[in-house]
């Protein structure tokens, strides 16, 4: 039987217990790489390959994305490192997280609302239905994730709940904690574009009302839905750490402006997938993440400090300065931190 990896001694650890005990400080917002695209999809999953000067050539391969996890483990600047049971398992005999202050987790569910980035697919043309491939007594990670969706749907969502309950009673038996992520739904579910929020958060608070503290979620992982919806939600319970996930890629401006907005209003932590993986350079974009959410930049001027950073690589900018700064995404909007 494959062992835990060990975590009492990373920086997540030290971090959620102070942010149980309510002392949180600055430099305890978690950041976190989604890197379980894997689940998602086949080839494209793992990101662009780039050239020296950092132009777009096609896909990495299972090795390239890898490497990229190893490096971003080494840099010692995220707190969690979030793949696929597969991965974190090569990751582990590779002796990656060996002496690491990084968290290793893995993704323990990947429901079919998930399946998007399967080419020729329609799995998100239709409601999301649970699956769950990993194996918790086999899990090399002490943390794993479980991701649901509600539907406004009873039957649908009862189901939800019930695979949900299972993935609880295997992680206790394995000796595995687990975060809950919770997406926004992917079809029109009948709810408005501005009460989708409150959904959502009494959603997420009445499927909590059941469980006791040995069954509760270490931290929750949400989509952003606004300021006044995330404030809602970390407010309400402080028992319930509350971080938010990245959604599509946007720029970098959108990336930057999404950690401040959820510092500032109550989330205590950022687990970004594209957002990081599809940039042109992810040490560089995690080191100015770090600055955001520790309020030492600015998100604008987090990406002029980015861009320099290519410049002086000679690498290539997806996108040029001007069009990087903008906010793309509607609920940033609402309360975009001042240049």
């Amino acid at each position: 039987m494959p062992m835990l990896l060990s975590h009492a001694h990373t920086r997540y650890a030290a971090k959620i217990a102070r942010i149980r005990a309510g002392d949180y400080r600055r430099g305890d917002f978690i950041l976190a790489d989604a890197k379980d695209a894997d689940l998602s999809g086949g080839v494209m999953i793992t990101g662009p390959r780039r050239d020296a000067a950092g132009r777009i050539t096609g896909y990495r391969s299972r090795a390239e994305f890898l490497a990229r996890m190893r490096a971003l483990i080494d840099q010692d600047v995220i707190d969690i490192m979030l793949a696929s049971a597969s991965n974190i398992e090569a990751l582990a005999e590779d002796g990656a997280f060996d002496g690491s202050a990084v968290m290793p987790a893995f993704r323990g569910n990947e429901a079919t609302d998930m399946w998007g980035i399967i080419r020729h697919g329609r799995y998100r043309s239709f409601a999301s239905h649970p699956y769950r491939g990993a194996d918790m007594s086999l899990a090399r990670a002490p943390l794993g994730l479980y991701s649901l969706t509600f539907q406004n749907d009873a039957a649908r969502d009862a189901a939800t709940l019930e695979a949900y309950a299972a993935f609880r009673a295997d992680t206790r038996k394995a000796g595995v904690m687990h975060f809950l992520e919770v997406f926004n739904p992917n079809l029109d579910i009948g709810v408005p574009p501005d009460g989708l929020g409150a959904y959502v958060n009494d959603c997420i608070l009445r499927a909590m009302g059941s469980l006791t503290r040995a069954e509760r979620p270490e931290f929750l992982k949400i989509a952003y839905n606004g300021p006044a919806a995330l404030e809602e939600l970390a407010g309400h319970d402080p028992s319930l750490v509350v971080g938010v996930l990245g959604g599509g890629s946007g720029t970098h401006r959108d990336t930057l402006e999404l950690v401040a907005q959820t510092e500032r209003f109550g989330g205590r932590l950022a687990l970004f997938g594209r957002k990081i993986n599809a940039s042109e350079d992810q040490l560089a974009l995690i080191r100015w993440m770090r600055l955001v959410a520790d309020g030492e930049a600015t998100p604008a001027q987090a990406v002029r400090g980015y861009h320099a950073d290519l410049a002086r690589q000679n690498l290539i900018a997806d996108r040029d300065l001007d069009t990087d700064l903008h906010i793309t995404e509607d609920a940033l909007k609402l309360a975009a931190t001042a240049d």
